[in-house]
């Protein structure tokens, strides 16, 4: 019986991440960090290999989707780069056709204090978004894009922050913290022990943990986006169904989740 594994990998929240210039290719210190990113989601391949997974689909997720080096994953992994404009994002490729997702290199969501780079989707353009009223991570609006299609995230790694948000979501959920941020800096481990636990945790949560995963509920959502211009957010405001709340915030609410998540992916890139 094939058993199918969704892996979402950024970087931000990979083991010693800490400024921004190494999350971005056009400088010099970038490549260190891609490297890290790469060992990283290997890791997770190579545990989910081990706890029996038969086709492993890596989806490249951080900035243009292609930072991952290919022939430094395992056979037989595959890997998604570049977006195709799927209101998926993220976890774009993924259906309910995979057994679990894993999320590598993840990170706090803007507005959090957990990571010197936390933000949530664009550094550049938004202040936070929320759903339902609660500030929401990378992680949370994924969470609930697998959700929708009825696949479990088993396993979540990056800052300290973002685990602590993890395990409130679902404590079946297992964290993998390779860093913890203090204001501009971040204390990581050493980059051998980040990638040893997180191969050892993807394999253990995919043998031991994935039955007692819960998949978040999904009904109807209301998002609110909140930019850092107000003239963009007055521009956005004209999406359909979407209402300005304030100067700087969209607003915009559905029973789908597809639609926020249609939303949103209009809403930022425009």
């Amino acid at each position: 019986m094939a058993v199918r594994v969704f892996v979402s990998a950024d970087i931000e929240g990979v083991c010693g991440a800490t400024a921004w210039d190494e999350a971005r290719k056009e400088s010099p210190t970038y490549r260190e960090f891609q490297r890290q990113m790469n060992r990283e989601v290997a890791a997770a391949c190579e545990g989910a290999l081990a706890a029996g997974a038969t086709d492993i689909v890596v989806k490249d997720a951080h900035g243009d989707g292609r930072n991952l080096t290919a022939g430094e994953l395992p056979r037989p992994v595959r890997l998604l780069r570049a977006y195709d404009g799927h209101p998926f994002a993220m976890v774009q490729g993924l259906d309910a056709s995979f057994a679990a997702v894993l999320m590598v290199g993840y990170h706090s969501g803007a507005g959090s204090g957990g990571n010197p780079l936390a933000h949530t989707l664009s550094s550049r353009k938004l202040h936070q978004v929320r759903l339902d009223g609660q500030p929401a991570s990378e992680f949370r609006i994924h969470l609930h894009a697998a959700a929708s299609v009825g696949v479990p995230v088993a396993m979540v790694t990056g800052d300290r922050a973002l685990c602590d948000e993890v395990e409130e979501v679902d404590l079946g959920i297992a964290t993998v913290a390779v860093k913890e941020g203090r204001g501009a800096s971040a204390l990581s481990l050493h980059p051998d022990d980040a990638v040893d636990a997180v191969g050892a945790a993807a394999e253990q949560a995919l043998t031991e943990g994935l039955p007692g995963v819960r998949t978040a509920a999904v009904g109807p959502t209301r998002l609110e986006v909140v930019f850092k211009d107000h003239a963009a957010a007055y521009a956005r405001s004209h999406y359909p169904g979407a209402e300005q709340v304030d100067a700087h915030t969209v607003a915009f609410a559905h029973d789908d989740y597809f639609e926020i998540l249609r939303a949103l992916l209009f809403l930022v890139s425009l």
